[in-house]
């Protein structure tokens, strides 16, 4: 059986002859996707690695604020979210369906944004929800 050392210079942990340890950022954004999981705990997932919850909670909010990425989900844990379109006025909400525009009542529509920490994206607002899905899938399998 390995031991934590060889466990975690497996995972390409540099550990240096005082103790310290670094921490490839790939790393950091497993162990930080798996905190994330349903019924899984900062203290429970740092002990796993021996490393601090305060450690793994520093790398939480640096992914949270989009310095860190985290990797990709896996096929498995895939799910879909609803997109709804508002007119932002207090307006009905209008369900996006795939392949439509999304513009209710005929009336020039807003432009869309979204938002990823620093970064907005604007589209036109007859932008398909087939596109705005593809932009997305695209943004959360970034390197």
């Amino acid at each position: 059986m390995a031991t934590t050392v060889e466990f975690l210079r497996g995972y390409g942990v540099d550990i240096r002859t005082n103790g310290q340890r670094r921490w490839p950022d790939e790393v950091k954004a497993r162990i930080v996707a798996e905190s994330l999981k349903p019924g899984a705990t900062v203290n429970a997932v740092a002990a796993r690695y021996g490393l601090r919850a305060n450690h793994l909670s520093e790398w939480r909010s640096r992914a949270r604020d989009g310095r860190l990425v985290l990797p990709a989900v896996e096929e498995d844990d895939f799910c879909f979210a609803p997109i709804v379109v508002s007119d932002g006025v207090g307006g009905a909400d209008v369900p996006a369906v795939a392949g439509q525009p999304t513009k209710s009542d005929g009336l020039s529509c807003k432009p869309i944004e979204i938002e990823i920490g620093q970064v907005t994206i604007r589209l036109d607002g007859t932008t398909s929800s087939d596109r705005i899905a593809e932009i997305v899938r695209a943004i959360g399998a970034r390197p």
